[in-house]
């Protein structure tokens, strides 16, 4: 017989939290306090993949990994499970969640169920913990737009959104031109 896991906190941030992180079968993230499973499509999968193959090499070079870890967003009603994040190999090994200002670069990309959660509230919530870069493949509106500079009000450089098919600039650390043309 399994054993259950135990959990001691009167805190509901963290009872949210323990919950999600002891859900089995698909990904579970929090949006804003409510619990949102995220089932990707295999055409969602495709875009990630994409994205993935060319931030792959440079990651390496730069001694990260990627993947679609846990992010824990502390103080709020937020855990998300990005579609893609660039983070350090060293942070990673070991952890369960990392922080937004852990990685160097987060992509999602949106579903017709979740789109306007990646465009705004997810947008949002990157900047105020840190990520550093941010990018939104958006399915819907066919188009790829790089956010970065996180500051207090948001994102300060906003580049696109460029149509797919278009050649976008991720910035340094990784200093590479991505070819959006098979996302079209």
């Amino acid at each position: 017989m399994a054993s259950v896991p135990s959990y001691d906190s009167d805190d509901p941030e963290q009872a949210l939290k323990y919950a999600i992180r002891h859900v089995r079968g698909d990904r579970v993230q929090i949006i804003e306090g409510f619990i949102e499973p995220s089932t990707p499509t295999w055409d969602h999968e495709a875009a990630a993949e994409t994205i993935r193959d060319q931030v792959r090499p440079r990651a390496r070079e730069l001694g990260c990994i990627t993947g679609s870890g846990n992010l824990d967003l502390p103080g709020s009603a937020n855990w998300f499970v990005p579609d893609i994040a660039v983070v350090p190999a060293a942070q990673a090994k070991g952890a369960a969640a990392l922080l937004p200002e852990d990685t160097l670069l987060v992509v999602e990309v949106t579903s017709d169920a979740n789109a306007d959660t990646d465009r705004i509230v997810k947008r949002e919530r990157y900047a105020e913990y840190r990520a550093p870069l941010y990018l939104v493949v958006d399915r819907q509106e066919k188009s790829v737009t790089v956010y970065s500079e996180p500051g207090g009000l948001g994102y300060t450089r906003v580049d696109g959104p460029h149509p797919f098919g278009a050649r976008v600039r991720l910035p340094e650390p990784f200093g590479l031109d991505l070819d959006t043309g098979a996302l079209a």
